[in-house]
């Protein structure tokens, strides 16, 4: 699984915002694996990182570990350019599908928005599919137990797994039977662009077969 021996390129990972998704412990855990991975890692502690785009565009991938919180539109078009012309985004939960919330530029990217994980954390299943991909090849369906993600999700991403609505009542099951995505994969111009819904600690990513996955993902994002 890891690759030592082959440079997988710079990768910047971006961590703030909300402390209750770890943001420190998550990024200590993906700077970890980006190495075994083979890949030269950056941590940076400021969005403002973002906002040189010679820099980005330097990059192999990019890593946002950021929850909620407000960039600016200066760090945000630099982040869009550069995965426009290449370089790789892959993120996890809150930290890069319920950041910056009020701007629908960076959720136009990154392919989803967080809005409510009813009956907050409890054991449920992430079932394979629709879409094959290396990514999730040889993984089967599992349980786990952790928040579930209900998204607003952009109908042009390629969905690896889901996890079924409603587990708990609410307004929202009056609908039926919901296949939530849990995985999903898109480009954004010559950029690759890696999600998953899982990861509210640390603990979560570290577990199997979340952790193989996340792997993955770094990789594929990274390889244009």
């Amino acid at each position: 699984m890891n690759h030592p021996e082959k440079s997988c390129g710079k990768a910047l990972v971006v961590r703030g915002g909300w402390e209750g998704h770890q943001p420190n412990e998550v990024a200590a855990l993906c700077k970890r694996l980006l190495r075994e991975e083979g890949f030269e890692v950056e941590v940076s502690d400021t969005l403002e990182s973002l906002a040189d785009s010679v820099k980005m565009r330097s990059l192999s991938l990019i890593v946002p570990v950021w929850t909620m919180g407000k960039i600016t539109d200066a760090q945000c078009k630099s982040v869009l350019q550069a995965v426009e012309r290449g370089v790789g985004l892959a993120g996890f939960h809150g930290g890069m599908c319920d950041a910056f919330r009020e701007n629908t530029d960076w959720q136009f990217m990154t392919g989803g928005q967080w809005v409510a994980h009813p009956g907050n954390e409890f054991k449920y299943t992430v079932k394979m599919g629709p879409v094959q991909h290396s990514i999730t090849e040889g993984i089967a369906d599992f349980e786990v137990e952790t928040e579930q993600y209900y998204m607003h999700v952009d109908p042009a991403v390629k969905v690896l797994a889901t996890t079924r609505f409603p587990t708990f009542d609410g307004p929202h099951a009056a609908n039926g039977p919901v296949d939530m995505p849990v995985v999903w994969t898109k480009l954004w111009g010559k950029g690759r662009v890696y999600y998953n819904a899982l990861g509210h600690t640390a603990k979560v990513l570290e577990q199997e077969p979340v952790q193989t996955r996340l792997r993955r993902g770094f990789r594929w994002a990274a390889s244009t």
